[in-house]
């Protein structure tokens, strides 16, 4: 015995090295074939990717033809996470994947499952330096131009992928039905007399029940038939040097049959002691495993929920107006420039402006925001939105894969594609996992071979199955994926797209948000907000006064109060004798009474005493507003103030944050005063102001420089490298597309509500992720050892591959159904919150230049603006007003810097005394107080 023994533990040590060299050894690389300027290589699916490893040069696009000749939901997808492209593979079919490698580098993809992997490798270009990565994280490899799913000969479009998807599955489902259903019936005899021989003694089973023979007939079919997909799979698998759940199940029940079988057929060949077969267990191990994937594939059908309800979405048809006809065609025909009918109830088929018409729209399947906007002429719709109570008449501005819609989905699929960094420790573990436990495995038969008390054989191999049997890497390959696709897909419908699941892990960690003001937690545009008559004045005449002698006027701040006033009361009366007053304002008669309109100088001017009004126009100038004076024949008649009004749910969005535990910083490129009004409006306590927008990223970088994990939410053009220098840069939805192409995180709704559900949802998401990978490692941890016999020198106990294979299902299909817990998410409504009263520190130029940390502009008392509508927004040395500097009426370059101003009026008083606006003791440019 004692040669046996050495014979068993050499051989085993052979196997274990043979493994290493058979699973981690050098491999063939399949190299692309250059056509018509383009790298094409085919790779087979079927059980695994042949060829496995793939070597392209950088700089040629690619095309990767995806052959698979298989079905089954494990390998109906390829993903590139590193590149964020993933393809539908339909079963039995071709489908073609376009890349373009930018830069040189290795690239895994992976099956749905993230159990079957190839590389990508990326050679250098002769000649060709790999390019710098930017700002947002740029891989190597890019989608197709149009950002489209990759196609199948032609382009397939998300509709067409998830059908096939959702058929694919369906066939599975009942595929599995079947095969468990067999395997049941089959296996139920033989294990019912087993276990009843067992517990009860000989006497209460009939001897055929047990016998060998009829026991090989039943269980035959279930070896065969029930677990065909596991063993094609599975040896498949070890065929192209890898090895999944599928091989550790397929060498386990192959063993256990074979073994099974020899004593059946040539019982001889074996001691007396050791003619045991275990029909029973090849039986109730393969329908167990068949039962569990069963289980997990309905499971997992509802994870995809995202994409087909946002598919849903879509409108069929469309009703067009075409030479005076209207007629109904199918939302694919419709294009650019079509003019549209929309009735009351219907949805809008494509985004589009409204010609006429006003009704209220229901936005929220697409931004998430429950209150129907109403629409008017010259608004812009969304398409899948659902019309109101009200009619309108639409041009199609936007079609097909260009509409919010499509784009919402690309994203959404993009997101599902790419990689947590969380998921690398899985990766890391699944990487030796499976060669692990067949070496383990191994190790357990050679060991109580040799070790084990009599019949050793039995329990060597009985505790050998168990090990290959109870190992489950299919729930560390499930555990992150299924977590990020459910997420993202809530995002989506929350109206929140996320853009990598990189993104989605970073945001749970944000400690610190910056707010860019303008256009974030602001309005973005000047609005009508006090009326403060004079004494012996009505409000209400004052303000009807005030906007017919502005009507006339196309200043920013007239327009504001005409608009507020129309709002208020019918339209303002006809002015007659207008007059334009340059860098002052207007003069006009009303209703028959004089009426002047503009600042202190152009009421003093006309002898007027303005000290009844000084005080109030102080006290809005503290709170960031804008004052215009009034007087009505002869006498002050009062103040109006505008400013860019707080939007309704900042201060709670805000409130909700500090909730969470992160603190708020607003950015702004408004002078100190403005903007710690506006900062005390919302209750944050942290305010930079007069940040250029070429030094934003800067004040992004010095925050992480304090430790702090920042996230950035803006909304213009200049916020992008701020947006890309954050840890996660959140783009308002309503803002331009390059601060969302720059953005990891788009809230759609343009409201600050979304950052706090993008965290709370990051942070569910990673919650549930933890949660999955703690299920599949803790499970491993603790199973590979009990069924090797950890416990039999103590307790004589081990684990029977019957119950190895439950405890695997079970496994699996727990890391399943919690994922699909994430589903049961919701968005919460902010409650009403009223900003605590804070005084903020306002952190201006000068005292970050006196620090050391941003270079600030020069002091001459003006500040050069930002290029967009955001936070830097550039103030009229003449009026005060703030304008955004690339829609500014006019521009003037000095030595201190570029001027904007609001108006040519404004432009020609600068003109006209230069000097006197960049001078810092100037008190009209310092404190805004001349109108136009």
């Amino acid at each position: 015995m004692a040669a046996i023994d050495l014979v068993v533990v050499l051989t085993s040590a052979a196997l274990v090295s043979m493994l290493g060299w058979y699973f981690f050894g050098p491999r063939r690389a399949g190299a692309a074939r250059l056509e018509g300027g383009v790298q094409r290589v085919e790779v087979t699916v079927r059980g695994g990717y042949s060829p496995d490893v793939i070597k392209v040069r950088q700089g040629t696009p690619v095309e990767l033809v995806f052959d698979r000749q298989e079905a089954g939901e494990c390998t109906s997808r390829v993903v590139f996470p590193d590149l964020e492209v993933g393809a539908g593979l339909p079963a039995h079919s071709r489908t073609t994947v376009r890349l373009n490698p930018d830069r040189p580098g290795s690239f895994g993809f992976a099956c749905g499952m993230n159990m079957i992997h190839g590389t990508l490798l990326v050679e250098p270009a002769e000649g060709m330096a790999p390019p710098a990565p930017d700002g947002d994280g740029a891989t190597a490899a890019s989608p197709p131009a149009d950002g489209g799913p990759p196609s199948a000969g032609e382009e397939r479009t998300a509709a067409e992928a998830e059908a096939v998807d959702t058929a694919e599955r369906q066939v599975e489902i009942r595929d599995l039905t079947r095969r468990v259903l067999t395997g049941a019936v089959l296996t139920a005899p033989v294990l019912f007399a087993v276990m009843a021989h067992e517990l009860f003694g000989a006497g209460w089973v009939p001897g055929w029940m047990l016998n060998h023979w009829l026991q090989l007939a039943l269980i035959t079919p279930v070896m065969f038939y029930t677990g065909w997909p596991i063993h094609v799979t599975g040896w498949l698998t070890l065929r192209h040097r890898a090895a999944d759940m599928n091989s550790l199940i397929t060498l386990g029940t192959s063993a256990a049959y074979g073994y099974s079988l020899l004593v059946t057929l040539a019982p001889g060949l074996l001691p007396e002691d050791v003619r045991e077969v275990y029909f029973e267990a090849v039986g109730v191990i393969l329908t167990l495993i068949l039962l569990g994937r069963l289980l997990e594939a309905r499971a997992k059908a509802g994870t995809g929920e995202a994409i087909r309800a946002l598919l849903g979405l879509r409108a069929r048809t469309a009703r067009v107006v075409r030479d005076g006809t209207e007629s109904e065609i199918p939302v694919e025909d419709v294009v650019v420039g079509d003019e549209l009918v929309i009735r009351p109830g219907e949805k809008i088929p494509v985004d589009a402006d409204v010609l006429s018409g006003s009704s209220p729209v229901d936005e929220s399947m697409v931004t998430g925001e429950p209150m129907p906007v109403t629409k008017n002429a010259g608004d812009t719709v969304i398409g899948a939105t659902v019309n109101g109570t009200g009619s309108l008449r639409v041009r199609a501005a936007k079609v097909g894969a260009e509409t919010v819609l499509a784009q919402i989905i690309r994203l959404v699929q993009q997101a599902q594609a790419s990689k947590a960094p969380i998921q690398r420790l899985a990766d890391a573990v699944s990487a030796y996992f499976v060669p692990a436990v067949i070496a383990i495995a191994i190790g357990t038969f050679a060991v109580w071979f040799t070790l084990g008390p009599s019949p050793a054989l039995t329990l060597s191999l009985v505790s050998a199955v168990a090990v290959l049997i109870i190992a489950c890497p299919c729930a560390l390959g499930l555990a992150t994926p299924l977590s990020v696709m459910v997420g993202t897909g809530k995002g989506a419908r929350a109206g929140i797209l996320i853009r990598s699941a990189e993104a989605l892990e970073t945001a749970h960690k944000l400690d610190t948000v910056v707010l860019d003001k303008t256009g974030t937690v602001t309005e973005g545009k000047p609005v009508l907000t006090d009326v403060r008559p004079a004494e012996g004045f009505d409000a209400t005449l004052l303000l009807r006064l005030v906007a017919g002698a502005e009507a006339d006027s196309e200043h920013p701040l007239a327009q504001a109060i005409v608009t507020g006033a129309r709002a208020r009361s019918p339209g303002p009366p006809t002015a007659t004798g207008f007059d334009s007053v340059t860098g002052k304002g207007v003069q006009a008669t009303v209703d028959g009474r004089a009426v002047l309109v503009g600042t202190t100088r152009l009421l003093g001017d006309a002898g007027i005493d303005t000290a009844a009004l000084a005080p109030v126009a102080a006290s809005l100038s503290v709170e960031g507003k804008t004052p215009v004076l009034a007087a009505v024949d002869g006498r002050p008649a009062g103040v109006l103030a505008v400013a860019d009004t707080v939007k309704d749910d900042s201060a709670a969005a805000i409130a909700a944050l500090k909730r969470l535990g992160i603190e708020v910083v607003i950015i702004t490129g408004d002078n100190a005063r403005t903007a710690a009004a506006i900062a005390a409006q919302v209750g944050v306590g942290r305010v930079l102001a007069e940040v250029l927008p070429e030094h934003k990223a800067d004040e992004i970088r010095r925050l992480q420089g304090e430790g702090r994990t920042v996230g950035m939410v803006g909304d213009g053009i200049n916020d992008a490298p701020a947006l890309a220098a954050a840890d996660v840069g959140l783009a308002i939805g309503t803002g331009t597309d390059v601060a969302i192409e720059a953005a990891d995180i788009t809230l759609i709704s343009g409201s600050l509500s979304g950052v706090v559900t993008a965290i709370r949802l990051s942070r569910a998401t990673m919650r549930n992720i933890r949660q999955n990978l703690f299920f599949a490692l803790a499970y491993n941890a603790v199973g590979v050892p009990l069924a090797a016999g950890a416990l039999y020198p103590l307790w004589g106990l081990h684990l029977s591959p019957v119950i190895a294979a439950a405890a695997m299902a079970l496994s699996s299909l727990s890391v399943v159904t919690n994922a699909s817990r994430l589903r049961r998410w919701r968005t919460q409504r902010l409650p009403e919150a009223r900003p605590a009263r804070v005084q903020p520190r306002v952190e201006s130029a000068a005292e970050r230049a006196q620090a050391g940390t941003t270079a600030a502009t020069a002091d001459s008392g003006y500040h050069p603006p930002a290029s967009h509508g955001g936070d830097s927004v550039a103030k009229d040395p003449v009026c005060g007003m703030q304008v955004d500097r690339t829609t500014a009426a006019e521009h003037r370059e000095t030595e201190n810097g570029t001027y904007c101003f609001c108006s040519g009026h404004c432009a020609a008083t600068f003109d006209a005394a230069p000097d006197r606006y960049m001078d810092p003791t100037s008190g009209s440019a310092q404190e805004g107080g001349e109108h136009r």
